[in-house]
């Protein structure tokens, strides 16, 4: 099978699996794990404006983005407050311990990065996530159907 044959979706399954394998526990305990972790990571760098935003942004149900921020914020990671430039909106804002938390868990994240995908070397490392980053910018970052394939190919 020629390269350009060859099957992405087990591909990319088999990275997810190993991504998950090795980054998943160093998320346990935090609250809605790796989907958890994302949100705050968004939250810190000052994206997006608003928890709709927030929850658009990475593909995330509005209900179920006001059920992890609730966590977040009992946690004592997150605040929601007035948006200055928009009164109907609450910006969800990174606390101190927010701030500690992904201090903390970002290297050890990175390091489990790294090692999902340790067969590249660190040049073909630095291509492969620019091109997944250009790849994922072109269109929703999560939705039902990537939902269930993501399902389908960790169970495999």
């Amino acid at each position: 099978m020629s390269d350009a044959t060859a099957d992405l979706g087990a591909a990319l399954g088999t990275v997810l699996r190993a991504y998950t394998d090795l980054v998943g526990p160093k998320l346990d305990g935090f609250p809605h794990g790796a989907r958890g972790y994302h949100t705050l990571t968004e939250v810190v760098e000052g994206r997006p404006p608003s928890q709709a935003a927030l929850a658009a942004k990475l593909g995330i149900d509005r209900t179920m983005m006001t059920y992890l921020i609730d966590d977040l914020v009992e946690a004592g990671l997150v605040e929601r407050q007035p948006n200055p430039h928009d009164r109907r909106q609450r910006q969800i804002v990174a606390t101190a311990r927010g701030l500690e938390a992904i201090g903390t868990l970002c290297g050890q994240v990175a390091e489990a990065e790294e090692a999902a995908l340790g067969t590249l070397d660190p040049a073909e490392r630095a291509l492969f996530r620019r091109l997944l980053h250009k790849a994922a910018g072109n269109g929703p970052l999560h939705t039902a159907e990537a939902c269930a394939i993501v399902t389908e190919a960790l169970e495999a």
